[in-house]
């Protein structure tokens, strides 16, 4: 889900997807080393799993299938909808060291935080012989949720390559071409992005606008950098940083051309949106597909499809399974993190949700995958060619809260209508205020 975070330490270079090396089927029944510091002796475990947004495993069916292979394990899963408040409530209980789930989701701007600032309160999984899976992720994908001291705290479920999906229904209505390749010439700048956003305005259906927030907008535009909000040496530079102006800039022009819905992302209003036909474009990266189809329900398939993304390709999101040194069955936690995460698991995952793939293996797989509720857009093509061609970010520990503030205020410019120069002012600030 979306990303971020900021301080003046060390960075972690994130692999949007820079994939590489040949991957090892890796399934089922756990690595087994050391000492089982589980406390269940063999006996019925409940496994509990506590993620946020929406991973696709129960979707997929993926836990039926694991208890099926494991009658005497049972998985609970229980799911926060809005990441921020995920972190916020598992910050608490790491705090205070109860409450947590045997498996914890982490989003991968969060995971400098958990290998720079958090290791203490992580298993570190190369005690159950993680060691053997390192070649079968993308190099950078692995390294970062690895410690200096060569500590691996998570494992890789997807990654974010990013493009565009749009209402053919909409475009029709408004009289607008709806084949995903000449959308992508017309589209091919964010410019052009928005010169299409104002033609739709002049025609489009009532109560429907072109995007859903510029919040969505800026993040999916500072998903094609390298460099954010820190430097390769640990530098916090939004500031300065033509990219984040670039973004911030743009997302305003959209504002004050009044093409966007006003939704603030993940609130129950974006969601009801989706089903309303409130707006006709949104930029989504891979995982977003689960989402629309959980929000748009049947009633919009075949209503959606889904086009290259304006400006070159980019990463937004992507996710890792932890496993807190306070959970109560660590060893059986970790069988199933290393089933979840395995190439097979993660293809049927994006099969179902669109969670595109951190695994080599996982890739060549779906590479023909296309979708139906989309259209039949060639969801394997699309996503595969963005994340071969996105680049590897910097990450810093405080990522994902710089990006919040930034988008804070975005939403201060497009619903109440504050200057360009106020909000960031404001977002600075904030940013000031949450690094300390």
């Amino acid at each position: 889900m979306p990303i971020a975070r900021a301080a003046k330490r060390a960075t972690v270079r994130l692999g949007a997807v820079v994939l590489a090396g040949a991957l090892l089927a890796a399934c089922g029944s756990g690595s087994g080393d050391s000492s089982d510091t589980s406390d269940s002796a063999g006996g019925k475990v409940t496994l509990t799993v506590d993620l946020f947004g929406s991973f696709g495993f129960k979707e997929a069916g993926l836990y039926d299938e694991y208890q099926k292979l494991h009658p005497n394990v049972t998985i609970k899963q229980s799911d926060t909808q809005d990441e921020a408040d995920y972190w916020k409530s598992l910050q608490t209980r790491l705090a205070g060291g109860g409450g947590l789930a045997d498996v914890q989701g982490v989003e991968v701007g969060r995971i400098a935080s958990v290998t720079q600032q958090q290791s203490d309160k992580f298993q570190d999984l190369k005690e159950f012989g993680a060691d053997k899976l390192k070649g079968e992720f993308a190099e950078a994908k692995w390294s970062a949720a690895t410690t200096k001291d060569g500590k691996v705290l998570g494992l890789g479920t997807d990654v974010g390559p990013e493009a565009m999906c749009y209402r053919t229904d909409l475009f029709k209505k408004a009289g607008l071409p709806t084949d995903r390749e000449e959308l992508a010439k017309k589209w091919s700048t964010w410019d052009g992005y928005l010169e299409l956003g104002k033609e739709y305005k002049k025609k489009a259906p009532a109560k429907s606008a072109w995007l859903d927030s510029i919040g969505s907008l800026y993040g999916i535009m500072i998903g094609q950098e390298e460099e954010r909000y820190y430097d390769a040496s640990g530098e916090l530079i939004y500031e300065k940083n033509p990219a984040v102006r670039t973004a911030w800039d743009t997302s305003v022009k959209a504002a004050e051309a009044d093409l966007s819905a006003k939704l603030d992302q993940w609130s129950p209003q974006w969601n009801q949106a989706f089903a309303a036909g409130s707006f006709a474009t949104i930029p989504c990266p891979a995982w977003m597909l689960g989402y629309i189809k959980g929000q748009a329900g049947d009633g919009g398939q075949g209503k959606w499809d889904i086009a290259k993304l304006p400006g070159g390709a980019g990463n937004w999101g992507g996710s890792y399974l932890s496993i807190p040194r306070a959970a109560k069955h660590k060893k059986e936690a970790y069988e199933l993190i290393e089933w979840l995460t395995a190439p097979e698991q993660q293809a049927k995952v994006f099969q179902k949700q669109g969670n595109f793939p951190s695994s080599t293996g996982a890739i060549e797989k779906i590479a023909d995958a296309k979708d139906d509720y989309f259209s039949g857009a060639p969801i394997g093509q699309i996503f595969g060619d963005a994340a071969k061609e996105s680049p590897v970010q910097v990450l810093g520990v405080h990522d994902q809260n710089v990006m919040q503030q930034l988008t804070n205020a975005l939403s201060e410019v497009e619903r109440k209508g504050v200057s360009s120069d106020k909000a960031w002012e404001t977002a600075k600030k904030g940013v000031a205020n949450v690094i300390g």
